[in-house]
């Protein structure tokens, strides 16, 4: 469970955050939709532990994120336009990836990129991917070591309709495996299809919330 309790954030003079609360449950795809600028992807880095908020908390499991943990336990992430080293193929930066922590092998790597539609024996530079292949790669490295929490921002960028029709099934499979998955878009359709869940979010705020 991810409980988001009052986060608020401030930036030079500028409030980013305003008393934000939300909760995220396994086995449970939550949305947050919002325009640009609504503060969706500022409350993403919170919750994954890149930013600390100037007010509130975020807990996971009981472990308060930036007090008991730096990061957000087990987790996958996904914010902003994901980076990867141009000139080595996608299953070679993954792998690189994958050794930092040691928790996927060759294996779960390939299954990861074949999940996430794309071809692991693929020598190609990544300079030479699509947007959308590249956008593949980003979903493939964050679910490779099998993550409790999934933060996802934007995931559908740059996919056709063939790649938008296999995420919304990954992400189901991994919902229905009891992950937790917090997904921000400014897509209404991709929102509305996939969560159980929706937060609005408008100006840093919450400004409503349906099931």
């Amino acid at each position: 469970m991810i409980d988001v309790n009052g986060v608020s954030l401030t930036i030079g003079t500028s409030r980013i955050l305003r008393d934000v609360s939300l909760t995220a449950g396994p086995g449970e795809i939550v949305g947050l939709i919002g325009r640009n600028g609504s503060g969706k992807t500022m409350l993403l880095r919170c919750i994954a532990g890149l930013v600390r908020p100037t007010a509130g908390t975020v807990t996971a499991d009981g472990i308060v994120v930036g007090r008991d943990r730096d990061f957000l336990p087990s987790s996958g992430i996904i914010i902003e336009t994901p980076g990867f080293i141009s000139y080595y193929s996608g299953m070679r930066n993954l792998m690189l990836l994958a050794g930092i922590r040691g928790k996927a092998g060759r294996e779960e790597v390939r299954e990861a990129v074949r999940l996430a539609g794309l071809d692991p024996d693929d020598r190609r530079p990544v300079r030479k991917y699509s947007l959308g292949m590249r956008q593949r790669l980003g979903i493939a490295q964050a679910v490779m070591e099998d993550p409790e929490y999934l933060l996802l921002d934007e995931p559908m960028n740059g996919l056709d309709g063939e790649g938008l029709t296999d995420m919304r099934e990954l992400f189901i499979s991994l919902k229905n495996k009891g992950k937790t998955l917090l997904i921000a878009s400014h897509s209404r359709e991709d929102i509305e299809i996939l969560c159980d869940r929706v937060y609005e979010m408008d100006k840093g705020r919450i400004s409503g919330e349906k099931a």
